[in-house]
């Protein structure tokens, strides 16, 4: 056995929780492959092989655990370029993009490379196919689908991105060895942890984490910043009005910090869109991030030492639309959040769509790109929006709606703030801001923030950037740690 594959076995056999996700172990006398946090009896080292991925484990032949269930294991949160690339890659198939028979040569298109080098990528990185990438994600919602919910059979193939019954049920069978009737009979004689809500006519499943997750400070985060009629955040909740394609409705987050999970209930009608839905959510709640690797680096710094103790299992508040977080930011340029806020929400009633909900709270849908671009200035300006913000968030929406401007997660981060910088009115700290939230890069740091100088001793902006640099590449994380301090930082 490698010395790498001896530290697995020993983070395996001492069911550490903060490896759940970051590898799986098949054990070759049973033909199951687990978590690093399964409760069944630990297997023998020679019976173990270890894979980077589920997708790697199940094409060389192992099932899933019934136990454990790896379709709940936290994901990965890569930082090189060649997992982002791959994650994005994955991200896109599973959203549906080879579903309209584009094929893959669409996706490289789309991100400026060969079907071939995805392909390859997508091998080296997670040991499989695309096809077979996009596979094992589909039978492993499904199954999830299949154990926690009520959704009827037909509902779960479509709902985890089959384009029929009878696909579901072969791939299902192939991969398996039994129907998912089978499954969800034997399902069913075990407590679901999550289940469908007859009352609201919705839908419940779990989003798992890597912990210590902190809640609180991210709702604390959101909540003054909610799109007012499209989001609603009380004390322990988080909700939303959803546009996904044709299919709209509602979600409903919370914590459940014993299954180191949040709970997500969505809207029935939202169920075509699932895989697309919980995508989002995982980014918004940063649910990818590994806490063990950022604490164990920005802990070590001495400006940053105490607010990480403060806030263990501090997350990046991201964003459920990209669009709508970068209005708000232009919004919210030199006015205070609560102005910003009222303005934005002034927004969204204007040129956003009514829905109705079981939330008296949640009435419209976020205004898309394409609305805010055949937007005119004075319609803009007439809310309370001065005109240079109007024509920038015009120029926003034109950028995006054209598809000039990724505003989604995995967009290359340095491209995207230039563009945005190069559009009228938007400046280098409202680009930072935005790739940290709505790209989900962890490595943006608006070093011009007034209060991120003034917590650093009220250094410039060039010192401020040249003191982050040791930071990286969390300093998403070190700034919001910064903003969360009480006062200033000695950076001696």
């Amino acid at each position: 056995m490698t010395p790498d594959n001896i530290a697995r076995y020993s983070a395996f056999a001492s069911r550490d929780p903060r490896f759940d996700g970051v590898f799986f172990v098949g054990v070759t006398s049973t033909g199951i492959y687990c978590r690093p946090v399964c409760t069944a009896r630990t297997p023998k080292a020679a019976n173990c092989r270890f894979f980077d991925s589920a997708e790697a484990a199940e094409r060389a032949s192992f099932r899933p655990c019934l136990r454990c269930r790896p379709e709940l294991a936290p994901g990965n949160a890569p930082v090189d370029d060649a997992h982002r690339i791959a994650h994005v890659v994955a991200q896109r198939i599973d959203e549906g993009m080879l579903d309209d028979g584009a094929g893959l040569e669409r996706i490289a298109a789309r991100f400026g490379w060969s079907s071939r080098q995805i392909r390859r990528l997508v091998h080296h990185e997670l040991g499989v196919s695309p096809m077979e990438l996009v596979l094992t994600r589909r039978l492993l919602l499904a199954k999830q689908l299949l154990t926690d919910t009520t959704l009827s059979v037909t509902d779960v193939a479509f709902a985890s991105g089959f384009s029929s019954v009878r696909r579901f049920n072969d791939a299902f069978v192939r991969r398996y060895a039994m129907p998912p009737s089978r499954l969800r009979h034997a399902a069913s004689g075990t407590t679901r942890g999550v289940a469908t809500r007859v009352a609201h006519d919705s839908v419940m499943l779990r989003l798992t984490y890597r912990a210590p997750f902190d809640w609180e400070e991210l709702l604390g985060f959101l909540r003054p910043r909610a799109l007012r009629g499209v989001e609603w955040i009380d004390e322990t909740a988080y909700h939303r009005a959803v546009q996904l394609g044709a299919h709209s409705g509602w979600v409903c987050v919370t914590h459940a910090p014993e299954k180191r999970a949040l709970v997500v209930e969505f809207a029935r009608a939202l169920t075509p869109a699932l895989p697309p839905l919980l995508g989002r959510l995982r980014h918004l709640f940063d649910l990818d991030a590994r806490p063990d690797v950022i604490a164990g680096q920005l802990g070590e710094d001495a400006v940053l030492a105490g607010a990480v103790a403060r806030h263990p299992g501090l997350r990046i508040p991201g964003a459920f639309d990209g669009f709508d977080m970068a209005v708000r930011a232009i919004v919210g340029q030199q006015i205070t959040v609560r102005a910003a806020t009222t303005i934005a929400g002034r927004l969204a009633h204007a040129f956003g769509e009514a829905i109705t909900t079981p939330f008296a709270a949640l009435t419209h849908r976020s205004p898309g790109a394409e609305r805010l671009a055949r937007a005119s200035v004075d319609e803009i300006a007439r809310l309370g929006v001065i005109q240079t913000r109007a024509r920038s968030i015009i120029a926003l929406a034109r950028a995006v709606a054209e598809g000039r401007l990724s505003l989604e997660p995995g967009a290359d981060a340095e491209t995207t703030i230039r563009q945005l910088v190069d559009l009228p009115g938007i400046g280098a700290w409202t680009a930072h801001y935005v790739a940290m939230r709505a790209l989900c890069w962890p490595d943006a740091f608006p070093k011009e923030d007034v209060v991120l100088r003034k917590r650093l001793g009220g250094v410039s902006a060039a010192r401020a950037e040249k003191l982050s640099q040791r930071w990286r590449p969390w300093r998403s994380y070190a700034a919001l740690h910064l903003w969360n301090s009480p006062a200033r930082a000695d950076v001696s």
